[in-house]
């Protein structure tokens, strides 16, 4: 019972650090390196507060050169008319200017993990592994481990957005039970 409450109290306080971590994109070795945007709400083709400030901080590390592809990642919920990924393309090509050829779409995804293993297929037929994966704080461990556990080699990029203790419990949980089984098969549950 006390390894228990020590390993959730050790998982508590990573996802708590991973979400006040600043992370500095590291610097060009001349690979290719993605922004991968975790997909959030989107109103009728209109990002969510959420998916605008994710959006944003994707578009900053491609103005910066820190990337060289945006891949916009989320499904479509069941009254929705078009996708998270669909909205976030559309927002970064038409409002932004990145142009097509440097922007990718994973519409499938309805989870974190399903939009990273989906990503990691496409991008490795590029030879692109490392990425830059952009979520709000209290998502970056889960995040990273689940990057990690598909094959790619992350680093998090977070909005300024603030986690809530609720939203850190959560995550705690999800990161404490996807180490012992996986984050594939915590998916499936």
């Amino acid at each position: 019972m006390a390894l228990g409450v020590l390993y959730v109290g050790a998982t508590f306080a990573q996802v708590f650090l991973a979400s006040t971590s600043t992370y500095e994109v590291r610097g060009d070795d001349g690979s290719q390196r993605a922004a991968v945007v975790l997909g959030a709400a989107q109103y009728n083709g209109a990002p969510s507060p959420v998916l605008r400030a994710r959006l944003e901080t994707a578009a900053e590390l491609y103005q910066s050169g820190d990337v060289q592809i945006v891949v916009l990642t989320g499904g479509r919920q069941e009254a929705d008319r078009t996708t998270e990924a669909k909205t976030g393309y559309d927002y970064l090509k038409d409002e932004i200017g990145i142009p097509d050829e440097n922007l990718r779409l994973e519409v499938q995804g309805s989870s974190t993990y399903e939009s990273l293993a989906a990503t990691a297929r496409f991008l490795k037929t590029d030879e692109v592994v490392e990425v830059v994966l952009v979520t709000d704080p209290y998502h970056a461990k889960r995040s990273q481990l689940v990057a990690e556990e598909v094959g790619l080699t992350p680093q998090v990029s977070l909005t300024d957005q603030s986690p809530s203790l609720a939203r850190l419990a959560r995550e705690t949980a999800a990161v404490a039970v996807g180490r012992i089984i996986g984050f594939r098969r915590l998916n499936l549950l």
